[in-house]
């Protein structure tokens, strides 16, 4: 395509070259001949040598425009030759747009106006075609299901957010967990001028579940023929895209070229690259009717009103009935009906060129669409294979691929100058509540992360999990961020139950992430763990963040905070269950405390039962806890008692106690003023006090810290005066808070502190 344009470009400049050059040569040498007002002859005939007016310089300026006069002519002598032989190649040049072969001009959609264009010069791609007004908003719909569509979906927003310059209007026609999914996406995402709305896709099933599909898409892959009734119904045009989808232009090229329909065209779709239509990639095979090598719909173009006004709804479902008759069910979806109907009335196409859908599948002729890496638009890797599929290019699209996987959707949040946006109550409050902060404060930093708005997907990987009938299952809550991976395995290893999991990473991260999972055994068994992922923003580790967004999303009645870095006995899950029945969880204000241990040793021989742990205790294998830094942390539990215990006994909340506890699922959540290291767990465990809970050791339950490289935070904590001055302040600011929420009880938090 870019080639032609730029042979047009070459074209139209011949020709103005031609007509204008000797005008403006003859313009200038005859406003030179004159001189205040009469002529001067330019013939050394007529010369005058012994004017006064004649010098050895005029003659060389004239004798100097003489020759390039001559120079000009020979030039336009060239021009013309080449314009001539432009004119005699363009028809036939032009007409390989009829040809089977995927030429660059292909998609003009009217092969009478396609020839009609080239000789007016208004009709081809680079002639005068309607702009994208600025701030004009792009419509775009999205069919989307499940887990890993969700990803999927992703990597397609920032494709398009990369490019564009224009509002965006996301129409997502999602199932439950893909709407659960994006909703925290979009909305902690904070993307200026996009909107995103949700269509219940599960509510569509009806119009299409008469349909047998073999594709792998499933039910879902039909709900693209419902959109005219599903989108709302003062919506006039959209750009309909599959996931699998990739950008490399700006879409308002795309949404331009509804400019371009005619007459009854109110569908924009690329030719199919493959020879599936055609029936001959194998013995027996029956493809379903189509138009040549019929269409590919992973890009469409759809005039929604124009579509209603046809009665779309009745034509497709009319053709689809008919065509069942024989062919028993769909192999490719949506596109098999949408070629049926095509077959029967080709005037509502509108071809693209094919460089917007240049699709990755096996037997692709894809590389017929494009010449060099500025003509590529829209990439569809629309084989099962995706990634892996076979392709003369696929290394260079694979990698602009996960360019976008991995760029850092945090810098999409730019404004779109000129536009504004729609109010948005969430950034309005945001920005209030900045706005209130003192930049000159040395606290400012930790005090703005407390409003910082992390990006956030949930479930960033398959889960599938019923809670037990009983209504005694515990979730294990734990955070975590890169460095602690490899505790994934073992903790997995230890706990059958559910798991709830918020990892802090960047988008490069969450991808090798994806990856670090996908190729091991023990995660991929697991359906019962629930990853999500909180996008890296700031300088701190929002680590009472990543704990509320865990425990956020649970589906147990119950369940046990605990952190990465620990183990816990093997049957606690069961034993925790029979807990929560034995001290009556469900009715009381409990927290049920873990004992917690440690060892210094990175091998080690777990202890199976209470007895070991004891005696590797008393071996120096094992210690209580923090008992060489931080005795206080873990003192209250009264490891002592605990040693003879053989029923639950209770302890008394004491300063900077923060032990591990099992808690309902609606217990209040962490603070996020405390950020990084330092007083996280404790005051939580404040609060939980303040709120009267009793804190009850389990006689026979452990969990043991396994050794590992400082944190980041603990060594800025240390070798930072600033951080430890700030600290000292948000816990006082959180002490009096206290004081004000729950009163005279309250005031026993400044009392112990003090004390201790």
């Amino acid at each position: 395509m870019l080639g032609i344009c730029r042979g047009r470009r070459k074209f139209l400049a011949a020709s103005l070259t031609v007509l204008f050059v000797p005008a403006i040569t003859w313009i200038y040498l005859f406003a030179g001949s004159f001189e205040d007002g009469k002529p001067v002859s330019l013939s050394p005939l007529e010369s005058q040598p012994h004017s006064p007016r004649y010098t050895a310089s005029s003659q060389r300026e004239r004798e100097s425009l003489e020759v390039r006069m001559r120079e000009v002519e020979e030039e336009n002598r060239v021009l013309r030759k080449q314009l001539s032989l432009a004119q005699s190649r363009g028809p036939s040049h032009h007409h390989s747009n009829h040809s089977k072969t995927y030429s660059m001009e292909e998609g003009t959609g009217d092969s009478e106006s396609l020839r009609a264009g080239i000789v007016a010069g208004n009709s081809s791609e680079c002639g005068q075609q309607p702009a994208v007004e600025k701030c004009e908003t792009i419509h775009v719909a999205i069919v989307c299901a499940g887990y890993n569509a969700s990803r999927d979906v992703v990597t397609l927003v920032k494709s398009v957010l990369f490019h564009r310059r224009n509002p965006l209007h996301f129409h997502l026609i999602a199932d439950a967990i893909a709407k659960q999914i994006l909703a925290t996406l979009f909305q902690t995402w904070m993307v200026p001028a996009v909107r995103i709305d949700f269509y219940d896709a599960d509510e569509l099933k009806s119009e299409v579940s008469w349909i047998p599909n073999k594709h792998y898409s499933g039910i879902y892959g039909l709900m693209k023929l419902v959109l005219t009734k599903t989108l709302p119904s003062n919506l006039e045009r959209v750009i309909v895209l599959d996931t699998d989808i990739t950008f490399a232009t700006d879409i308002a090229e795309l949404w331009a070229v509804f400019h371009k329909f005619k007459g009854q065209q109110v569908l924009g779709l690329v030719e199919n690259q493959s020879d599936w239509y055609l029936g001959n990639l194998w013995k027996n095979h029956r493809p379903w009717p189509a138009l040549g090598r019929g269409y590919n719909t992973g890009v469409i173009l759809l005039l929604l009103d124009k579509l209603r006004k046809m009665k779309w709804e009745q034509m497709w479902r009319l053709t689809a009935e008919r065509e069942l008759m024989s062919m028993l069910s769909t192999s490719l979806a949506d596109q098999d009906i949408f070629n049926a109907v095509i077959k029967q009335n080709p005037f509502l196409v509108y071809q693209l060129p094919c460089f917007w859908n240049v699709q990755l599948s096996d037997h692709t002729r894809s590389e017929q669409c494009y010449r060099d890496v500025s003509d590529l638009k829209v990439i569809h890797w629309n084989s099962p294979k995706k990634l892996r599929v076979k392709n003369k290019h696929v290394e260079f699209f694979r990698n602009l691929y996960l360019t976008f996987l991995e760029y850092d959707g945090n810098l999409l949040r730019r404004e779109l100058f000129g536009c504004p946006s729609e109010a948005d109550v969430n950034s309005e409050n945001l920005q209030k509540q900045l706005s209130e902060l003192d930049e000159d404060d040395l606290c400012y930093e930790f005090r703005r992360e407390r409003f910082t708005v992390h990006r956030t997907h949930l479930y960033f990987l398959h889960y599938e999990y019923e809670p037990a009938s009983d209504n005694t299952d515990v979730t294990l809550v734990a955070q975590l961020s890169m460095d602690r991976l490899q505790m994934l395995e073992a903790i997995c290893k230890h706990w059958e139950g559910p798991i709830s999991l918020a990892l802090y990473l960047s988008d490069a991260e969450a991808q090798q992430f994806l990856r670090y999972a996908q190729g091991s055994e023990v995660l991929m068994s697991r359906h019962n763990v629930g990853y999500h992922i909180v996008y890296k923003e700031g300088q701190f580790y929002p680590v009472n963040l990543l704990r509320n967004v865990a425990m956020k999303h649970i589906s147990t009645p119950y369940m046990f905070l605990s952190d990465i870095d620990f183990l816990p006995m093997y049957g606690l899950y069961e034993y925790l269950r029979k807990s929560v029945i034995q001290l009556d969880l469900a009715n009381t204000k409990k927290a049920l405390i873990v004992p917690a241990f440690e060892t210094l040793r990175y091998r080690l021989s777990f202890p199976k039962s209470k007895a070991e742990l004891l005696s590797m205790l008393d071996m120096g294998t094992l210690f209580t806890f923090r008992y060489h830094v931080w005795t206080k942390g873990h003192a209250p539990t009264n490891f002592a008692k605990w040693r003879t215990a053989t029923t639950p006994y209770r302890v008394e909340w004491e300063a900077d106690f923060e032990p591990y506890v099992v808690v309902r699922k609606d217990c209040p959540e962490y603070d996020r003023r405390f950020v990084g290291f330092g007083w996280n767990k404790v005051a939580h465990i404040m609060e939980l006090d303040a709120q009267e809970y009793e804190f009850t050791v389990l006689p026979n339950a452990y969990m043991i810290h396994m050794p590992h490289a400082p944190s980041f935070d603990i060594t800025k904590f240390r070798s930072n005066k600033q951080y430890r001055i700030c600290l000292k302040t948000l816990k006082e600011e959180f002490q009096q808070d206290m004081s004000r929420h729950y009163g005279f009880a309250a005031l026993k938090y400044l009392t112990a502190e003090n004390n201790s």
